[in-house]
């Protein structure tokens, strides 16, 4: 056993080390508190400053003498219901945490984010300072700066749109809204490929632009929609890769009057050359052609049985090339037309009978559904007429080997009538469709495509529409689309 002076001996060196770690520990304190980077200031009861370190020096702009002759709230900028509610807040629970403006000794305002404990060291209080002045800056300039942009993006006249990385739609602004017509919230989150492709926009189209898009980080081009009320609208866009992080841009607007009037303006001036050129076509060949009908009908009792079938030949190329020249002459002058208030179905059955003798021929058969009270449209008879005889004869001569003609007319609306002619032909490809009612195109083997061309003509002249559906081997739909008051003041 040790003896009672090894005993005192240990004692001696406990004390010692004990002695050693308190001084230790309190230098350990006041080298945080000296070289802390947050300010630190102890303080007593009133609330005057006791105690501060350099960082607090350097927030309050004052030498440590000077902070120490001052009160904590001297240095609030405003003691207002805020200031009053933090120092209840604080003697109530014994701690807060929380942010002031506080005006320093050289007249400079800081914001300052504080954390206060009482009763920390024999009776004295202590508040650790931070400035935040700048972050708080920094962050009145990124609002700032967020609701310029977005008022950019809220006002902008194009459509914009946001999606991330899974092409899912984040935000949209009015204009895009408008252009789409859905709401922004049924937007939100949805798949942009379904919106588009739900939107009509060929799948074909979509596959060749996100191809370019991935390959390229951008892609621009022009998209056609499908409306409800089987109108088109045309959209030019440009999309961008990772404007910001996961998200990517594609800003788009609504070009379809533009397409429009483009078409038109191509059409004037195609239908200017065809005018000139018909017009001069016309005057040279009617004078051999009427020296060839008047001599054809005088050898016509003088031909022998076994060239008859010649003879047929002959007068029917004329009356074709007559035809022609007829069809040339509506695109070379303007006609002297006058609009009536007509029965659109008494002109469709006049023409269905007159075209009855050709489709049995062609083993073709009528279907019809007309509606009943329909009401008078205002338009030019004999030009409607043409037009139902060129789109329905159309329409026997791509079904050599028989079938239906499906006609029929009805009301969509109170100002706009629908009329319908479907045949169960071939049909016609995409590409072609497009290109329907352009001089000299036709589908057909000896066609001129002049008679669609007086046919869009005609109807465009009535402020109508013509919208072309084909399938492949099960037929081509026209459908036709009147104003039941076209545009023409009534006189």
């Amino acid at each position: 056993m040790p003896t009672q002076k090894e005993i005192e001996m240990i004692a001696i060196d406990r004390r010692k080390q004990s002695l050693t770690n308190m001084v230790g520990q309190e230098q350990l304190y006041k080298d945080l508190f000296s070289e802390a980077l947050d300010g630190i200031i102890f303080w007593s009861g009133n609330g005057q400053i006791e105690m501060a370190n350099g960082a607090a020096c350097r927030i309050f702009e004052c030498c440590h003498e000077e902070l120490t002759k001052k009160k904590i709230d001297d240095f609030v900028y405003t003691k207002d219901e805020k200031f009053t509610r933090i120092v209840r807040q604080l003697f109530r629970e014994g701690a807060i945490r929380d942010e002031l403006i506080f005006l320093m000794a050289n007249g400079q305002k800081k914001s300052l984010e504080f954390t206060c404990k009482l009763h920390v060291v024999e009776g004295h209080h202590m508040t650790i300072f931070r400035n935040v002045s700048e972050s708080r800056r920094m962050e009145r300039e990124l609002r700032e700066s967020e609701r310029k942009f977005r008022k950019v993006f809220e006002g902008a006249l194009e459509g914009i749109l946001l999606y991330n990385e899974d092409f899912q739609v984040v935000d949209i602004n009015p204009a895009g809204e408008s252009i789409f017509k859905i709401p922004k919230q049924m937007l939100i989150g949805q798949s942009l490929i379904n919106v588009l492709v739900d939107s009509g926009i060929s799948k074909y189209d979509l596959e060749q632009y996100f191809t370019d898009f991935l390959n390229n980080g951008q892609t621009t081009g022009t998209v056609r929609f499908l409306q409800e009320n089987n109108g088109e609208k045309y959209i030019e866009f440009s999309t961008k890769q990772k404007i910001a992080a996961g998200l990517n841009l594609v800003v788009f607007k609504d070009i379809t009057e533009k397409q429009e009037m483009e078409e038109q303006l191509r059409k004037s001036d195609t239908l200017h050359v065809i005018g000139e050129l018909a017009a001069g076509i016309a005057h040279e060949i009617r004078n051999p052609m009427t020296a060839l009908k008047g001599f054809i009908q005088l050898l016509e009792d003088s031909i022998k049985e076994d060239h008859s079938m010649y003879f047929n030949i002959i007068s029917s190329e004329l009356h074709r090339i007559d035809s022609i020249i007829n069809e040339f002459l509506i695109l070379a002058k303007p006609q002297a037309v006058k609009y009536v208030e007509k029965d659109i179905t008494k002109i469709m059955k006049e023409t269905v009978e007159f075209l009855n003798a050709q489709a049995v021929l062609h083993n073709v058969q009528f279907i019809t559904f007309y509606e009943e009270n329909l009401p008078l449209l205002y338009c030019e008879p004999n030009q409607m007429k043409k037009v139902f005889i060129n789109l329905i004869k159309n329409a026997i001569e791509v079904m050599p080997k028989g079938g239906f003609v499906t006609i029929s007319i009805a009301a969509i609306s109170e100002d706009q009538l629908h009329i319908s002619i479907k045949d169960e032909g071939t049909g016609i490809p995409e590409e072609i469709v497009e290109k329907l009612g352009e001089p000299f195109y036709t589908t057909k083997e000896r066609g001129t495509g002049l008679g669609l061309m007086v046919t869009y003509k005609i109807i465009e002249e009535h402020k109508g529409k013509i919208k072309v559906e084909s399938e492949m081997d099960k037929g081509t739909a026209f459908h036709i689309y009147l104003p039941i008051r076209s545009g023409r003041d009534k006189k």
